[in-house]
């Protein structure tokens, strides 16, 4: 017999990704006999909620003490087992609310630390940590300053951005000195909430990009990067676990792996350690360079290509450490698995998709979809906003894991007018 719903302990998330892992972790949590309950300002962004019935409570979900308050309040007497979110803007706010009701989670100040990747910056540099060499800039004048100081060409973010948004390669101070600007006049990112008034210019450092996964203190592996044509660095697809010739060029992986010791010295230097975290790093001439960390599981659906490679379910992790639950992962089991994102060739407006049969019908492919609708506005944002559809495939080993993707993606249609291009604006239904 179920449980009377007032005595469920209930797990709070705070806001959402746009794609499937929050309606992830509100499975996880009722498969661990947890009511999920969502604080939002905005349900509706998130489809999902309405089709599972998950309930809501409205907040201010950009100040913890409203958070916290606001949940206890949701809980309705039940016990308030733990906080979660699938949206890295909300990983702070997160962390605060949860420390403030004594309840498990990451360290709020190391979270804090890196969302702004100026001082996430800092503190890797004083542990020794391999980084870009980088400036922070206040002023678009500054900024091209910096670049010619580092030399070209160079990297200009937002210093708290996330989905490759507003990341771009700047050949002369001129385009360092237009794109700070533009990123400095924007003031918001597409949430609506505000940004921190600066950007980081640094060094590019040319090679392959891969991440390492990690919970609390174990890796999970290792994922390959593919990246979309620069200036942007938009993340068209990735592969789980990495070749180990993409993952360590300089020779056969060993059991003291230059990329895993990298990412586990950056976790150490920024205060973190506690339930996921994303560490991207790309393999310069130096060996390995951290990007940046992001403490939380990774986007662009590499949870679940872990999931369908290893059998482990780094959602399901997440609610069990959000709820005091320290259980070691399992042992990874031997397989494989891609993602392949479909992105407009072009700025435009949609006129017809088609294909996703055929591609389904690709041996090795588990999930296809096309996000984008005839008359959608689509392309020209540089960032994950620019994905409109995906392919996700598995196989024993890798070569066949990939193949899929490949072939599977190239059945997918997309048919964009780019004379409307000159007055799209970024919009936020893409695949993030």
């Amino acid at each position: 017999m179920t449980a009377p719903r007032v005595h469920q302990p209930v797990l709070v998330m705070v806001e959402s990704n746009t794609t499937g892992t929050g309606r992830a972790f509100a499975l996880a949590a009722r498969a661990r006999g947890l009511r999920p309950v969502l604080l939002s300002l905005r349900p509706e962004r998130y489809p999902w909620v309405a089709e599972e019935a998950v309930d809501v409570a409205g907040t201010d979900t950009t100040d913890a003490a409203s958070v916290a308050e606001v949940a206890r309040a949701a809980a309705d007497g039940a016990p308030l087992a733990g906080f979660v979110t699938s949206s890295e803007y909300f990983v702070a706010v997160t962390a605060r609310a949860a420390a403030r009701l004594d309840l498990p989670g990451p360290d709020p100040g190391a979270v804090e630390r890196c969302r702004d990747k100026r001082r996430q910056r800092v503190a890797l540099r004083a542990a020794g940590v391999p980084v870009p060499a980088f400036a922070a800039a206040d002023s678009a004048l500054e900024a091209a300053d910096a670049a010619r100081a580092i030399g070209f060409p160079v990297v200009v973010k937002p210093a708290d951005g996330t989905g490759s948004r507003g990341v771009r390669l700047c050949l002369d101070p001129a385009e360092v000195h237009a794109h700070a600007a533009a990123l400095l006049e924007a003031g918001g990112d597409e949430r609506g909430q505000p940004t921190l008034a600066a950007v980081l210019v640094e060094e590019h450092v040319s090679g392959p990009e891969v991440s390492v996964e990690t919970f609390g203190w174990a890796v999970v592996g290792i994922t390959a990067k593919h990246l979309g044509r620069l200036p942007s660095f938009v993340e068209c697809g990735h592969d789980f676990p990495a070749d180990p010739v993409i993952a360590a060029p300089w020779g056969p992986p060993d059991p003291a792996d230059p990329l895993e010791e990298t990412a586990l010295a950056a976790l150490a230097a920024l205060g973190l350690g506690f339930g996921a975290a994303h560490t991207e790093i790309r393999l310069g001439r130096r060996g390995p360079v951290v990007i940046e960390v992001n403490p939380r599981l990774a986007g662009g659906r590499i949870p679940t290509l872990v999931r369908l490679a290893t059998g482990i379910d780094l959602v399901g992790a997440a609610v069990d450490a959000a709820v005091g639950d320290t259980r070691p992962l399992p042992e990874p089991e031997p397989g494989h698995a891609s993602i392949r994102f479909l992105v407009p060739p072009r700025a435009g407006r949609v006129r017809r998709t088609g294909g996703v049969a055929a591609a389904a019908a690709v041996r090795g492919v588990v999930d296809v979809a096309i996000t984008a609708r005839a008359g959608q506005r689509v392309g020209g944002t540089g960032s994950f906003l620019d994905r409109v559809g995906h392919v996700i495939t598995a196989a024993p080993t890798a070569l066949p894991a990939r193949c899929a993707a490949e072939t599977a993606l190239a059945l997918l249609e997309l048919d964009v007018d780019p004379t409307v291009a000159a007055e799209l604006r970024p919009v936020t239904t893409g695949v993030g």
